[in-house]
């Protein structure tokens, strides 16, 4: 079946408020500016991938662990973790062998393809080895996707698929240098998540999240699922399918 066509000037259909999308008791995803986003499980917290873009955390308590993955500033800054560690100095934090030779005076510990970590009420499986290409001129780097909880599924800047895994959340990237929208949109169809949200969305205007939330939508809906345009502080509560 042909996934139906998204007209570009398509208007954004917004969901209910955030208020009205606490489904059930569960985990609660937040997303922050850019690929940043955080998930909560009684009161503990797991943080992955602050970088640059995204604004100066300043309410860092009750960390369970962080997990960035790839070395990219985008992802990650020292000043960052110096903020999450101010108020957790024994929190976890977990990456690929890049981002432990990258955040020298930082214990990291190094996680790959296959891996699998806890954290506090947080289960952590890793997958994939490697960031997406932007160019044959440009070193590619190392990245892990990280599945939380069987639950939520983020792939960092690659289109990892998690082999054996029915995806129940996915952050699926809007914009970046390594990618173009069809791959993306291929990401969803070929994993029919029952949610979904764009995330890495910091190089694109009003115009681009707009038109790139209306390609994710459709996809989305097209295998099944439901789309969720979460703007920046926005939260989700994630439930797991009963029966």
């Amino acid at each position: 079946m042909a996934v139906p066509a998204l007209r570009a000037d398509a208007p954004l259909e917004r969901v209910a408020p955030v208020s009205d999308w606490v489904l059930a008791q569960g985990m609660k995803l937040t997303k922050l500016e850019h690929a940043a986003l955080t998930l909560e499980v009684s009161g503990k917290r797991l943080f992955i991938d602050p970088g640059s873009f995204t604004t100066a955390l300043t309410d860092t308590a009750n960390a369970a662990g962080v997990v960035i993955t790839h070395e990219h500033t985008d992802h990650w800054t020292p000043e960052q973790l110096d903020r999450i560690l101010a108020m957790n100095p024994d929190v976890p934090i977990y990456g690929p062998a890049g981002v432990a030779a990258a955040a020298t005076g930082y214990h990291v510990t190094v996680v790959g393809d296959g891996d699998t970590a806890e954290a506090g009420p947080f289960t952590l499986r890793f997958f994939g080895a490697q960031h997406a290409v932007i160019h044959e001129s440009i070193p590619v780097v190392d990245n892990v996707g990280v599945l939380v909880n069987d639950e939520f599924y983020y792939a960092g800047d690659a289109f990892t698929i998690p082999e054996g895994v029915q995806v129940g959340t996915l952050a699926v990237p809007a914009g970046a240098p390594w990618m173009k929208i069809s791959e993306a949109m291929d990401y969803v169809l070929a994993l029919k998540p029952r949610r979904s949200f764009t995330t890495h969305e910091m190089v694109l205007s009003r115009a681009g999240k707009d038109l790139s939330n209306a390609r994710i939508k459709g996809v989305t809906e097209h295998g099944g699922g439901e789309f969720f345009p979460l703007e920046p502080n926005e939260s989700l509560e994630l439930y797991p399918v009963c029966g």
